[in-house]
C-alpha cells in the first residue's frame, strides 16, 4: 500500500497539491472513500481529531493549548484548530495534497482554512458532499452488527452470516451491537448532520467548489465516481 501511495505522489510531482474537503454524515463511508483516495492519489488524510491527539502527545505549542482546553472540558478554538492543521502541513508527504475528514465544520472554519492555505501558497480544490438518504441510512446503519471476536461486520438486511448466529469467519457465536446505532439515534444525528453542514454547502457552492457524489451506491462505485470527479478536476485523466 505504501509503494501504491509513493507511486501516485510520484505521478502528481509537478502538480499543485489537490486539497479537499470530504463532507458526509456518520455512516456514509467518507473514511473508506478517504482511504481510497489516498492510495489513488498520493493524498494524506487528515482527520482533526487525530491531528489534536498527536499534537497533545507531542507537545507542541498548539497542542498544549488543546491540552489545555480539552482538560478544562471546553470545545478547541479555531484559532488552536488551524495552529495544529498548519503544523501537520509543514511535513513533506503533504506536498501532493490532503483530505480533510472532519473539518471544517462551520463558515467561520472554512474561512480560516482557506487563510491558512493562502498563506502556504495552497488552495481548497473541491469540497466533496458524500449525499446520503435519511431513511435507507438509518435502515443502513441501525441493523449493523459485528463479530466479538474477529471484528467481521454484518446487517440484519443486507449482510446476514451464512448460518444463522455463527460467524463467516471465526464460526464465534458472540456478536455485538453498538448502542447508538438504533434508529431514533440514527435519524438525530442524521438531522444534526444536516442542520450543521447545510450553510458549509452553501458556501462552497457559492465559490463553486462543491460537488456531489451518490453515496448510496456501493463502495466501488463510489470510489469510482470520487476518481472520476478528481481526474476531471486536475486534468489528469
Amino acid at each position: 500500500m505504501a509503494e501504491a501511495r509513493d507511486a501516485a505522489r510520484n505521478a502528481r510531482a509537478d502538480a499543485p497539491p489537490l486539497d479537499l474537503v470530504l463532507l458526509g454524515p456518520p455512516g456514509a463511508g467518507k473514511g473508506t472513500q478517504a482511504r481510497r483516495l489516498t492510495q489513488a492519489f498520493g493524498l494524506v488524510q487528515l482527520s482533526t481529531g487525530e491531528l489534536l491527539r498527536a499534537a497533545t502527545a507531542a507537545g507542541s505549542p498548539a497542542g498544549q493549548a488543546a491540552q489545555a482546553v480539552m482538560t478544562a472540558g471546553g470545545l478547541v478554538p479555531d484559532a488552536t484548530v488551524i495552529a495544529v492543521v498548519e503544523d501537520r502541513l509543514a511535513l513533506p508527504d503533504t506536498a501532493a495534497g490532503v483530505i480533510f475528514d472532519g473539518f471544517p465544520r462551520t463558515i467561520a472554519q472554512a474561512e480560516a482554512l482557506d487563510g491558512l492555505l493562502r498563506s502556504e501558497g495552497r488552495q481548497l480544490g473541491l469540497a466533496i458532499s458524500m449525499e446520503v438518504d435519511d431513511a435507507l441510512m438509518i435502515e443502513r446503519i441501525s441493523g449493523r452488527f459485528t463479530c466479538a471476536t474477529c471484528g467481521e461486520g454484518y446487517h440484519d438486511r443486507f449482510k446476514r452470516p451464512q448460518i444463522a448466529g455463527v460467524c463467516d469467519v471465526c464460526e464465534s457465536t458472540s456478536f455485538t451491537r453498538r448502542t447508538d446505532d438504533t434508529p431514533g439515534i440514527v435519524r438525530d444525528r442524521l438531522q444534526a448532520y444536516h442542520a450543521e453542514t447545510a450553510p458549509l454547502l452553501a458556501h462552497y457552492a457559492a465559490t463553486g467548489r462543491l460537488a456531489r457524489v451518490d453515496a448510496m451506491t456501493g463502495i466501488d462505485a463510489i470510489a469510482d465516481a470520487l476518481g472520476a470527479l478528481l481526474r476531471d478536476h486536475t486534468g489528469l485523466g
